[in-house]
This record gives C-alpha cells, structure tokens and sequence, in this order.
C-alpha cells in the first residue's frame, strides 16, 4: 500500500514539478532594460555652418562640382548645428589620424557613458556578467572590449563579445547576443556597448558616392545595462517582447551598396551606392513581413487578408501602380516607432511604408538633427527622444527598427515596464526646444553663392 502510495505521490507530483521547472525556466529567460546613457560629447566638439565650411575648404581634393554637390546634400540632410565630431577634425588632421586618435576617441565615450550608467544604476563593474561590444569601423588588439574590462577591472570570468563591421544595425545585433545567452543562464547581467569610431574613417577623396559619408555621420554612443534577474524587474524601464534579423547578403544588389573601400586614387572611404534605397526598402518589407503576425492583434492581420485578397480579386489584372495596395495598420500593435536616423531620405521612406504621422517621425527627425547619424546608437537617442518628451507610458509598445551594411534590417519590439518619469538622459538640456519651428539649416544662407559660380572661373584659392 506504502508503495502504491509513494507511485501516486510520484505520478500527480512529478509532472506538477515539471511545469514549474518550465515556467520557472521562461520567467528568468526574459530580457530587460534596467538603463541606458547616450553619449553627449562636450561642446568643443559640435559641428557648426562656419566649421563645417572650413573642414570642406581645407580638402584639397574637392572642385566646384563637388563644393556643389556638398551643398546640396547637407542642406537636404536634415542636419543642424550642434552635431558633433572627433576632436582630430578640430585639429586640422583629419587626413592622417594615427591609432592613438582612434583609441582617444573611444576612451573619452566609454569614461563618460560607462560610468554614468553604472553609478546610476547602482550595478557595480564586478556584477556584468556579459560585455557585448560592437564599434563597426575600428578592430584593434586588445580589443576595445578588452579595453574596458581593464578599464572598469571587470571580472576575469565575464563573457566578451566584439562585433566588427556590422554596420547601424549592430546595437540590435548586440541585443540579440545577450537575449540568447539570457535563455542558457539565470541572473545574469549584460552592458551592450554600442558607437562608431569616425577618427580614422574621413574620406579624403572627390569620389561622390564616398564624400557623403562625410555629411552624414557624427559621433555618439550609447551603454545599455541588460539583466534576466527577476527580482529586478521591478526597476525594469523596458522588457524585449521579440526581435527579428533579416539579412539580404546573398543578393549582390544589397551585398554590394554600402561598404568599405579604396577609390581610384587608393583613399578609403565608405560607398553608399545608388541601389541603397531599393535594398533597404526590399530588406524592411521582409523584416516587417516576419515581425508583424508576432507582434500585431489577430483581427488587424485577419483583416488585413480579407481587404488583401479583395484587392488582387478586383484589380488583379491591372497595371502596377494604378491602385493603391492596402497597408497593414501597424500602429493596431504599436504605440510608437523608434526609427534609425540613416537620413532624412530614410525616415521619410519609412514613413510612406507604414504610413506613419509627423507626431511618429518626429523623435527620428529631431535625433537626426541634433545629434546626426551616429551609427548603431541612433536608435537610443530616437528612444531618449520619446522619453525626454514623457511619451513612453507603463504597458506602450516601441517598434525599434535599423538598417545596416550587409545588406541587413533588424527590428524588435519593446513593453514599457513601468512609468519613467523624470529620468535624466541626454536630451534632458535642451528637451524644451524641440521641436524647433524649422529645421533649416544655414547652409544655403552660408554658402549658396557657390552655385552661381562659373566653372571656367573658379578658383578655390581665392575663397579659403
């Protein structure tokens, strides 16, 4: 009887104890965002019209045509005044940066953003568990993780993970990492590192598809403290719902838009090719494709078929382009959209794809204005943005979305933990202002005589 009793206790009590191993398993899978510092450089580093026009003159490579060129795409870039650069454009030797630069550069944003996160959220450097670091256009031995661990006298068992040249979508990528570990160990806490080293990476040629680079990209960073610990849930701003990877590599098309090279004189500089908004847009409507039945209500997608099917029963024989497609609704899922700022040209692309407001596009504009395009850690100004404005409401969803050399387009969606308040981020100084009442900016007023000049004329000396 004892042993019939002892199989029942068995039988009713293992499988009790199976399910809570299972849902214990879940609950510490999870992945939260405890904080986050976005980098402000100090104010001898911005980037204003005067500057700007000193930094172009100085290149000895440039012509009229291309002083035209210039000009025309830093006054549609959407980019204002008080961007920032690396101190070695201020010192003039932005053709021959050394390693020391590049490693200067980075320092000065790991001290700043590193530190801030940390004694702000009481996590001490001996607590990360997880480092996942990725600066796309600087490799360097040690390696820059190597380098804080020294830095912040880290643990000697943290797991280190470097991303290289994975382009703006990299700090998604870093995510990605530290979820994955976050499903093989509990209590466990990760600092993803995410910026861009613009030091060695000036391109001093005249080859227009490279000489934008220069007009787009500005320096920035961001640290983000990650943890699967239950018991700090509760001191959670945001928690990863899901996230989803596309990369369209195999194609040449996307593979070969934007990338690293040598121009035909041997300088260096990063392509951003003509057939980049087609491999963008290809990439998005994948990514979106594989994102929205996890992330939107069933009744929006059972709708979205229903009015789909209609539309190809009622025009499936006319031509491309004579009618409208209908449009998933996702704002159905999605509280606010958390845009990368690869430019004006792709937030506004975005924006006809989902049909989005000026009120959803204005964090990404305003981000791309302020602070440029600061590579992988675009997105956490764009989120500092929303926050800094107290938009962000306990239970909202946040559709982050990036694009990056490969050709690749991450997205995932965050769940506002908990109301943010007052919390200090980088916008907090001059949060008031925007948005401004134009984003014009002064470059056509500076310098818009240099489209009457005559070719046969010009003379560049005259005007430095």
């Amino acid at each position: 009887m004892d042993a019939l009793m002892v199989l029942y206790a068995f039988l009713i009590f293992c499988p009790l104890f199976m399910l809570w191993r299972w849902v214990d398993g879940k609950r510490n899978q999870e992945c939260y965002i405890l904080d986050y510092e976005c980098y402000k450089p100090t104010d001898d580093r911005k980037l204003d019209t005067e500057f700007c026009g000193e930094i172009m003159k100085r290149s000895k490579n440039l012509g009229l045509s291309e002083y035209q060129f210039l000009l025309k795409a830093i006054v549609s870039s959407g980019i204002g005044e008080e961007t920032y650069a690396p101190r070695i454009m201020f010192e003039g030797r932005e053709e021959n940066p050394t390693l020391a630069d590049s490693l200067s550069e980075m320092d000065e944003f790991f001290r700043d953003s590193i530190s801030k996160l940390l004694s702000r959220s009481g996590i001490s450097p001996q607590d990360i568990d997880v480092l996942v670091v990725n600066i796309s256009m600087l490799a360097c031995m040690p390696s820059l993780p190597a380098r804080i661990i020294n830095m912040y006298k880290m643990r000697h068992d943290v797991k280190v993970y470097n991303l290289t040249g994975m382009g703006c979508s990299a700090s998604l990528i870093s995510i990605n990492i530290a979820q994955s570990i976050f499903k093989s160990y509990k209590n466990v806490n990760a600092l993803v590192v995410t910026s861009e080293s613009l030091s060695p990476n000036w391109y001093a040629g005249n080859d227009r598809s490279m000489i934008l680079a220069n007009c787009l990209f500005r320096s920035g960073g961001c640290a983000i403290l990650l943890s699967n610990k239950t018991a700090l849930k509760h001191k959670a701003m945001f928690k990863l719902k899901c996230l989803v990877r596309t990369h369209h590599g195999a194609r040449d098309e996307s593979y070969d838009c934007c990338y690293q090279k040598e121009d035909e004189q041997g300088r260096m500089g990063f392509y951003l090719g003509k057939t980049l908004p087609k491999a963008a847009t290809r990439a998005l409507v994948d990514n979106l494709r594989e994102i929205a039945p996890k992330i939107l209500p069933s009744r929006e997608l059972l709708r979205y078929l229903i009015v789909t099917n209609i539309w190809k029963w009622r025009h499936g024989s006319a031509k491309a382009g004579t009618t409208p497609k209908p449009v998933i609704n996702f704002k159905s899922g999605v509280d606010h959209f958390c845009i990368h700022t690869g430019g004006k040209a792709v937030i506004d692309g975005i924006g006809v794809n989902l049909d989005l407001t000026q009120y959803d596009l204005e964090p990404a504009r305003m981000t791309l204005h302020r602070f440029g395009n600061t590579s992988a850690s675009s997105l956490w100004y764009v989120l500092a943005y929303m926050a800094a404005k107290k938009r962000l409401k306990k239970g909202d969803r946040v559709l982050m979305m990036s694009f990056g050399a490969g050709f690749k387009c991450n997205s995932c969606l965050w769940e506002v933990v908990r109301d943010l308040g007052d919390a200090a981020n980088v916008w907090n100084h001059c949060i008031d202002s925007y948005p401004p009442t134009t984003l014009a900016n002064p470059f056509m007023e500076k310098y818009g005589w240099i489209n009457d000049e005559d070719p046969a004329t010009f003379v560049k000396e005259d005007h430095i």
